[in-house]
């Protein structure tokens, strides 16, 4: 059995190149920025799994989490490497997620290489609120970890049991899709490679 762990921890590491990638990196953000960046969305509390795959290989890249709670919106991106000046960060979860840093989020993942599987439920105000604290809590994660971080605070809440705790970013999308209510889109662009063009380009148009 452990040699099986190992040897999908291997695999699981080869396929995830978007979370083996070391992120462009600020230091934590103070509670103070983190206070002032806060962003509460209007519309019923959510949360949006994002799976990045290979255009290519159709494999998985890797797995994000945004949780819109009636407290704040926050996406929770472990072992990520989509990180702006302007948009406050601590252990892997961002703050201030206005609807432009949103979509900057997702468009900076959305490259020639990648596509973005987005997928939203809505969940009640209390759900919503125990994704947060969940992800606030979990702490940095590591390489190749980030389904695995995803997929553990998604089994931790009400009616969200069945989600499995996994390595590959793809099997966690498909549990995802059968959770009742859920709606899907996918984001394809030709944008370069790059990301940190996008990262540049986001910061330079918000003034960082």
């Amino acid at each position: 059995m452990l040699h099986r762990a190992t040897v999908l921890a291997a695999l699981a590491a080869l396929a995830l190149a978007g979370c083996t990638t070391p992120s462009n990196q600020y230091p934590n953000a103070t509670p103070e920025e983190v206070a002032a960046a806060r962003y509460a969305a209007d519309g019923p509390p959510t949360l949006t799994l994002y799976t990045m795959i290979n255009n290519t290989s159709n494999a998985g890249a890797h797995s994000s989490l945004m949780v819109s709670a009636p407290s704040q919106r926050v996406v929770f991106d472990p072992a990520g490497s989509v990180r702006a000046r302007n948009v406050p960060e601590v252990d892997d979860v961002l703050y201030g997620v206005t609807p432009e840093v949103a979509d900057f989020y997702a468009r900076a993942h959305a490259r020639e290489s990648f596509r973005v599987r987005i997928q939203s439920v809505e969940v009640s105000p209390e759900v919503a609120e125990q994704a947060l604290r969940a992800v606030e809590a979990y702490g940095p994660v590591g390489q190749s970890r980030c389904t695995q971080a995803t997929s553990t605070v998604l089994s931790q809440l009400p009616g969200f049991e069945g989600i499995s705790r996994s390595w590959f970013p793809n099997s966690l999308a498909e549990e995802f899709a059968r959770l009742p209510g859920v709606t899907e889109q996918v984001l394809r662009e030709e944008d370069s490679d790059d990301k940190t063009l996008a990262v540049a380009a986001f910061e330079e148009s918000a003034g960082g």
